[in-house]
């Protein structure tokens, strides 16, 4: 289960890639300005997250009104490949040390006997860095519920 709404909102700086190379994110750095949006997900270059991601770059999903991420315990070079290779232009985070995946309580405990990672879940961050959503989905095959994301969004 992920982080109860109503709770601050962890800060964390992780690594995002760029064309350019990795840059730092950090999460306050949005507070007072925009509100974000936290898609974790289990592995790049897996089905169901392919599915997730392309939909989102091809604009089925839309979340307007916020800045979103998507956050995994890849390495960063790994979620820069696969994004280059599925054209997906959701900006990602690197959690290589799943510390803000267990900050936010959204750890599966092992993805095909590999041992822990990401699991699927959904944050909405107002822009005084308030959950105001949160999901995690029932297994990792799910994908999150974007109607109610996106309806979270709207209330903002």
């Amino acid at each position: 289960m992920a982080i109860p709404v109503g709770s601050k909102a962890p800060d964390f700086t992780l690594k995002s890639p760029t064309p350019d190379g990795l840059v730092d994110v950090t999460l306050s750095s949005f507070e007072g300005k925009q509100n974000v949006v936290l898609l974790f997900f289990p592995a790049a270059f897996t089905g169901v997250c392919t599915k997730e991601f392309c939909d989102i770059s091809g604009g089925r999903h839309t979340l307007p009104n916020a800045v979103t991420f998507g956050v995994s315990t890849d390495t960063a070079f790994a979620q820069a490949a696969w994004a280059k290779q599925e054209s997906i232009t959701t900006p990602f985070l690197s959690d290589y040390e799943s510390k803000v995946t267990k900050a936010y309580d959204a750890q599966f405990p092992s993805l095909a006997g590999l041992g822990p990672c990401a699991a699927r879940a959904a944050i909405v961050i107002d822009k005084q860095g308030i959950v105001r959503y949160s999901e995690q989905t029932p297994t990792l095959l799910d994908m999150p519920d974007f109607k109610a994301i996106e309806a979270a969004l709207a209330a903002l």
